[in-house]
């Protein structure tokens, strides 16, 4: 009931209080603190030389790739169009439709942006 404690990030409650460290709502048992709210890290792929990727880039193969379970190998110097960055699925971090090939998740190490 103090107006300068943020509402719940869960309901939206106004009725957070503080518990030591934490704050705590009391509707949905919900706790958090204050500073990790505010500080968010910003995720920042980046290709094989260093360029920052993002959503909807073209960037090349630097390398052959082996298919895993198949004798295709995409070849260096071929270029996907239209990348999605993903978030935690191991260190696959690119969703792609490469031409030839199909869908597949690529790692940012080996391709360089366009």
């Amino acid at each position: 009931m103090n107006e300068a404690l943020p509402p719940c990030p869960e309901c939206s409650s106004e009725y957070s209080y503080a518990m030591g460290a934490l704050l705590v709502c009391p509707e949905c048992a919900h706790e958090w603190s204050d500073e990790a709210a505010a500080e968010v890290p910003e995720r920042v792929t980046r290709d094989a030389v260093g360029n920052i990727l993002a959503d909807g880039d073209t960037v090349t193969v630097i390398k052959d790739l082996r298919i895993k379970g198949s004798s295709t190998v995409i070849k260096v110097g071929t270029k996907v169009r239209g990348i999605r960055l993903l978030d935690g699925v191991g260190d696959h971090d690119i969703d792609c439709k490469v031409d030839g090939v199909g869908p597949m998740q690529l790692k940012s190490g080996v391709v360089k942006k366009v």
